[in-house]
């Protein structure tokens, strides 16, 4: 495995087969409920982006932003299921076939175990062969099965279009345990939906596989959630981390702690690593708690006149 290093810097971010499937559109109108308020985020850089509502046992499980020139997720888009943690280990990898061919027909396929995976799969996304020699790497998903409870919506995460290379030492010791800090923190403290946002930062780094750019390396990995109806007496240590939070860490092999930041400092974080996209936002209005959605609502009834209300 060799690191090649480009110019550019911008976001990238990422089940038997007849029974997964997912939809490669030009919006994401079909799974637009995994986004607050129905809003993806805005302000994500992509050369080949693709709209993938990833669909399971003929269920919608999440969304990613897919970016296949440098076969990477910019972003997976999920809703966060309460849960005791417990990971899968019977699934088998998936690749998506649409990515290929524009299949409407949208049905999944396990990866092919052997070095003969036909090109065209190869051309679109990555593949179980970009990891075989990387060994300083992990495939690390986006919408990661910890953070579901139903055995379907975990088989669905285990798809390559919503992995990332991380390091693997940064993986074990600071991304996963921050993954289960979130998990324990919605578990016992979001009361209602909580909509999650995970995605990567690239700059200058790729995978290579027999002399070739496979896969673009993360330099950043980076979570935001967004819980409006959450629980207004929890301690003020947790309580000021609603309804909206975020972290990010160097996907690196030292100084890769998780830094958790508000909001508004993440979107500042990222601007910061995308030549700084005015527009970029992860939530429709920054996520808005259900109390003050309530009284605003409230509040403009009460000023409209009669004939307003008609």
């Amino acid at each position: 495995m060799h690191l090649l290093c480009t110019s550019f810097l911008s976001f990238s971010l990422l089940a038997a087969s007849t029974l997964v499937s997912a939809s490669v559109l030009d919006s994401f109108k079909d799974c637009s409920h995994f986004f607050y308020m129905h809003t993806p985020p805005a302000g994500m850089r992509g050369s080949d982006l693709r709209m993938v509502c990833q669909k399971y046992a003929d269920k919608l499980r999440y969304a990613t932003l897919y970016d296949s020139s440098r076969r990477l997720p910019l972003y997976s888009a999920y809703i966060f299921q309460k849960s005791d943690g417990t990971r899968r280990v019977d699934t088998p990898w998936m690749y998506e076939p649409q990515l290929v061919s524009n299949d409407e027909s949208g049905s999944m396929r396990a990866l092919p175990l052997t070095e003969d995976t036909p090109p065209l799969i190869e051309d679109s996304q990555a593949v179980l062969e970009d990891y075989t020699d990387a060994v300083e790497y992990k495939r690390a998903p986006l919408n990661p099965d910890q953070h579901q409870s139903e055995p379907d919506d975990k088989s669905s995460t285990y798809t390559l279009t919503n992995v990332v290379p991380l390091i693997t030492h940064f993986l074990d010791t600071s991304w996963n345990p921050y993954l289960n800090i979130i998990r324990r923190r919605l578990n016992n403290f979001c009361h209602g939906k909580s909509f999650m946002v995970t995605g990567v930062t690239v700059s200058g780094g790729s995978l290579q596989r027999d002399n070739r750019d496979r896969l673009a390396i993360p330099k950043h990995i980076w979570l935001a959630y967004c819980c409006p109806l959450f629980d207004h007496n929890s301690p003020y240590e947790v309580r000021f981390m609603f309804p909206s939070y975020g972290g990010y860490a160097l996907n690196g092999r030292t100084d890769h702690s998780v830094v958790e930041v508000p909001l508004k400092t993440l979107e500042s974080f990222l601007k910061s690593q995308s030549h700084g996209d005015s527009d970029l936002s992860i939530f429709y209005r920054g996520c808005v708690s259900e109390n003050t959605f309530r009284k605003k609502r409230e509040l403009t009834g009460a000023n409209r006149t009669d004939s307003d209300k008609l």
